[in-house]
């Protein structure tokens, strides 16, 4: 795998048919500009910049070739001066000889020296300062993917050992108490599972999955909790191929189970729904009316907890400003969870 410093290099001395062809036109319009004004010592200086610049860019090559596998950016702007140097003493030397040969008025020694450097860092070191800025630009985009992709990976695989644990315990005791039970429960259990675990190897899901996910999840959920739990997800049939984060709702239907359901005694119900808001972008809302924003610890009323703040710093990595997420208490006393993503059509 090449290194960024080797690959900046390349992409600078590269230059293809097209590119050479226009370069080779404008010399020679120059250079015939310069002849027919018999502006000599313009020529000449133009000569010796272009002999400035072939040193510089053949330099440039070679130390491409001599790096190191996996050099750092260092080694490039250790050479950066003797490549600047040797290519404006060079330039410098041709001129003086072609101005001194035909007797031109011409520029001063420390004149042409200081022009040639300048071109040089014009060719040669501006260009590689923006693949720098562009290579490290790529290399933070990259550590936040990979790091957005770590934590996904490891929120899938979490699949929530107490989840299980209860879900399990609770198929046990209606196993014994009311079988036909039992059998619903396991057969949400294993839909749910067989939804949730092929998201471990993708990328990218539909709302549509994720909803038929949280579905399994509610619903089994309201065999735990039996009449105090109701349950509702609205998803509509346009919006089910809408591409969305996998595993980005779970994450708030299980928080309002657990902080909205788990503490109150008595029933509550928890809604998921799905629409298209006016300025364009996908609202995802899971509401319950249950123990409410006032019970929760501070940080859980900021929307601040693991989960949450993990779904935040998802919707950053993944969208910057476009997406939002947003833990609100409504009017009547609900809370309400909402998640405000761009809209991403599939091609």
């Amino acid at each position: 795998m090449r290194s960024a410093p080797e690959a900046a290099l390349r992409q600078t001395v590269a230059i293809n048919w097209r590119e050479s062809s226009i370069s080779a036109g404008m010399l020679l319009l120059v250079a015939a500009l310069a002849l027919l004004t018999h502006s000599y010592a313009r020529l000449a200086l133009f000569g010796a910049l272009l002999l400035d610049a072939g040193i510089v860019l053949a330099g440039a090559q070679l130390l491409r070739l001599l790096l190191p596998r996996n050099a750092g950016w260092n080694w490039c702007w250790a050479a950066q001066p003797l490549l600047l140097l040797a290519g404006a003493v060079a330039a410098m030397q041709a001129y003086a000889a072609i101005t001194g040969a035909y007797l031109l008025v011409a520029l001063s020694p420390l004149q042409m020296l200081c022009s040639a450097l300048a071109f040089g860092f014009a060719v040669l070191t501006v260009p590689l300062l923006f693949a720098q800025r562009q290579a490290r630009a790529l290399e933070i985009s990259e550590l936040q993917r990979a790091a957005v992709q770590a934590e996904l990976k490891s929120l899938q695989a979490q699949v929530e050992p107490h989840f299980l644990y209860n879900t399990l315990a609770n198929t046990r005791y209606l196993a014994r108490h009311a079988p036909e039970r039992a059998v619903e429960m396991l057969d949400h259990l294993i839909a749910y599972l067989r939804t949730a675990l092929p998201d471990m190897r993708m990328p990218s899901s539909t709302l549509g999955r994720e909803c038929e996910l949280a579905g399994h999840y509610l619903a089994l959920m309201e065999i735990r909790f039996g009449d105090r739990l109701a349950t509702q997800v609205e998803c509509p049939d346009e919006l089910r191929d809408m591409p969305v984060p996998p595993m980005m709702l779970m994450p708030l239907v299980e928080n309002a189970v657990q902080h909205g359901v788990e503490p109150k005694p008595g029933a509550v119900c928890v809604r998921v729904r799905a629409a298209v808001r006016g300025d364009g972008r996908l609202a995802i809302i899971v509401r319950d009316d249950g123990a409410g924003l006032q019970r929760e610890p501070a940080a859980t009323v900021l929307g601040s907890g693991v989960g949450l703040r993990n779904v935040r710093e998802r919707l950053q990595a993944l969208y910057g400003g476009q997406a939002a997420f947003e833990l609100r208490q409504a009017a009547d006393g609900a809370t309400e969870a909402e998640l405000l993503l761009p809209i991403e059509r599939r091609t």
